[in-house]
């Protein structure tokens, strides 16, 4: 029963999302139809967000084996799901515990605090979870003391992470309907803070001016393509043909297989978007129950995804610019005396991406593009950082891949290293939390009284 609740339903991410859903009509007393209705279009938008992510990913595989084998890359390569993977042999009980219980906390603290945010992506409250349980089992936690302490942590981040960027998001969508939960957020806050010093007078990346001739670019879709289509030639002519038709394409052309491959990223990019519609468009007004009735004025924290329509153009150049900034940290990481982190397609796609949107809200063209590498030089270095205090799964060629992620596990891992006692350790911890609350709710208070006066 337990791993129906925590691996089945819970730890289904559009399942998850569906029950807020559904909570959310039921209290707003709808009709039947309209509860079904609304709470099978959100659990299909969701799925439909995740196809396009999965459609990317597979495609981005073939672009990194290309891309290893063209410059013989040999390091390591953060991947979240993975590391959780070989993580849940050992650390799977802890981390569905910590991860039941945290998502308990991040109620509680919605409903007790000004941080009125519900974290809704599923997947990565399961990651940060895992971590959690990997590092303070780690520096010798463990039973009961690890559970409670994991689950305050958790909680507190799942609100903190989205109020943190807040401002920003609003500043993003136009609106306050809804919020990013993602731990990528660190890299969001350092691109938009970048955006706002580097992009004074900068015209938005949506305002890119195409001549007639070139009007088709003005179509996302097609500016995807082109672009993914022209990059994968580009690896492709390096890797060399006998390496991708006799590994990769089961003899396909090897320009004929980059070429498709290209626009499978381009189909999942749109994908992506069509999901994020549908599940916006029904997310946010069943929300509305919840925000009324169990957590006053609270708002759903949606995955990154939810702000690529937003601004298309960002993404695209939030996630070049921030793969870029991974291949120039490679050369300087082992000069630092740390290990060679191999930029990952995935986590450079999805957070260079919002990194792109959240740069460019603050600070046009120039802050998508310095922002974005802001972001590639965090999830660069961080992941370096963080190994050493993942005792042996330090050792397994991979990591986690997004910047809240080495934040958070650098910290607690010297925390845990700095004090023997636990309950040292759990009193050290409340403080930490109070202190981040008080400092994390002025700029968001005063964000929010703003909002309002406009």
């Amino acid at each position: 029963m337990v791993d129906l609740i925590m691996k089945d339903i819970l730890g289904t991410p559009a399942i998850l999302v569906g029950l807020f859903a559904l909570v959310g009509l039921l209290v707003q007393r709808k009709n039947a139809a309209d509860v079904v209705s609304g709470t099978l279009k959100t659990i299909m938008g969701f799925v439909i967000l995740n196809a396009g992510a999965n459609v990317i990913v597979l495609a981005l595989g073939q672009f990194s084996s290309m891309f290893n084998e063209a410059f013989e890359v040999d390091g390591v390569i953060p991947n979240n799901e993975a590391i959780v993977a070989l993580a849940q042999q050992s650390f799977g009980t802890e981390t569905a515990m910590i991860m039941l219980f945290g998502m308990a906390v991040n109620i509680v603290l919605a409903r007790m605090t000004p941080f009125k945010y519900i974290f809704l992506t599923g997947h990565h409250t399961m990651f940060m979870a895992c971590m959690i349980a990997v590092i303070l089992n780690t520096g010798g936690i463990s039973g009961v003391s690890l559970v409670i302490i994991g689950s305050i942590i958790l909680g507190a981040l799942m609100v903190l992470s989205p109020a943190m960027i807040q401002p920003f998001t609003r500043k993003v969508t136009g609106s306050d309907d809804f919020a990013v939960g993602h731990f990528g957020s660190l890299g969001y806050l350092v691109s938009a803070a970048v955006g706002k010093v580097v992009g004074k007078n900068s015209k938005s990346t949506e305002e890119l001016k195409v001549p007639k001739s070139l009007g088709f670019l003005r179509d996302t879709s097609v500016a995807v393509s082109l672009t993914m289509v022209i990059l994968f030639f580009v690896v492709a002519g390096f890797a060399g043909p006998s390496f991708i038709e006799s590994e990769l394409s089961g003899g396909q052309n090897f320009l004929v297989f980059a070429f498709m491959q290209g626009l499978t990223f381009a189909a999942g990019v749109y994908i992506i978007l069509a999901g994020v519609r549908m599940l916006l468009g029904e997310i946010v007004p069943a929300f509305k129950g919840i925000a009324d009735k169990i957590v006053p004025n609270a708002k759903p924290a949606l995955d990154c995804p939810a702000i690529f329509p937003f601004a298309g153009n960002a993404v695209i150049i939030g996630f070049l610019f921030s793969f870029i900034a991974g291949l120039i940290s490679m050369f300087f990481l082992p000069l630092l005396g740390l290990k060679v982190i191999v930029p990952g397609l995935v986590p450079h796609f999805f957070t260079g991406a919002a990194a792109g949107v959240f740069g460019n809200a603050t600070g046009g063209r120039k802050g998508a593009i310095f922002g974005s590498m802001a972001n590639g030089v965090l999830i660069s270095f961080l992941p370096a950082l963080l190994l050493p205090v993942l005792g042996s799964l330090g050792f397994e060629g991979t990591t986690f891949g997004d910047a809240d992620f080495g934040a958070v596990g650098i910290v607690l891992g010297n925390l845990i290293r700095l004090f023997e006692s636990n309950m040292v350790f759990t009193v050290i911890t409340f403080i930490l939390l109070a202190v981040a609350f008080f400092f994390g709710w002025k700029p968001s208070s005063a964000a929010n009284k703003k909002s309002n006066a406009a």
